[in-house]
């Protein structure tokens, strides 16, 4: 099979899945908006993502103020991994114009370089799905004197539930003080990475895995 068929194959598994996801979304949507009436309001937004870290069986926990926030799909604005020293080329400038920090970057499920999110999380209430059953509100409080800002998901709902197993993520840091952690050192046969999966280790690095979770709305004051 040539590359360039491979390549649009890929394509149109991509393309397949993002429209099965956007049909979850609008179901999923639709129910959370007829529950929520005459409770808090959400506006529909643009797809945005939210990095989270914490205990998969829990509906509620702490630590918030690690969480990050994509307000664009970072998948499609990645670099790949081959692709790494034409990004340093460029300065650490990626074609879509954000930033890499080899101190501090990310990986996604197909082997793509990251953009960073935005950490912290800003409190509030977000509409939160993991395009599979479940649609829950995200409430993420204001920082306590300690610097902590706790969350929480409604109707019984675990970080699981609201997770998309599709997306997987992962922040690399170096393992060493002034030690290097290079994405030159990621194995590119470790990827795809199952849904659900552990993202692979990188040598010279230390990972941590976060949830991803689909952001479809945002609360509002009345």
């Amino acid at each position: 099979m040539s590359t360039s068929t491979r390549s649009t194959q890929h394509l149109i598994r991509r393309a397949c899945r993002a429209t099965m996801l956007l049909v979850t979304i609008a179901v999923a949507a639709q129910a959370v908006h007829a529950a929520a009436v005459g409770q808090t309001k959400f506006r529909r937004i643009s797809t945005q993502y939210i990095a989270a870290l914490g205990d998969l069986g829990a509906t509620a926990g702490s630590g918030a103020q690690l969480w990050g926030l994509w307000l664009l799909d970072p998948g499609p604005r990645g670099v790949k991994l081959n692709h790494y020293p034409s990004l340093k080329d460029a300065g650490g400038v990626a074609p879509a114009r954000w930033k890499f920090d080899e101190t501090d970057w990310w990986l996604e499920e197909h082997g793509l370089i990251m953009e960073q999110p935005t950490v912290p999380l800003p409190p509030g209430k977000y509409l939160v799905t993991g395009a599979r059953k479940v649609t829950a509100v995200l409430t993420i409080h204001p920082a306590d004197s300690h610097g902590d800002r706790r969350w929480e998901l409604d109707q019984g709902a675990t970080l699981y539930d609201v997770t998309h197993l599709a997306c997987r993520s992962a922040r690399y840091t170096p393992a060493a003080v002034g030690g290097a952690c290079s994405p030159a050192n990621a194995k590119q046969t470790s990827f795809p990475v199952a849904p659900g999966g552990a993202m692979p280790p990188v040598d010279g690095c230390t990972k941590q895995d976060y949830a991803v979770l689909i952001v479809i709305g945002v609360g509002v004051e009345d």
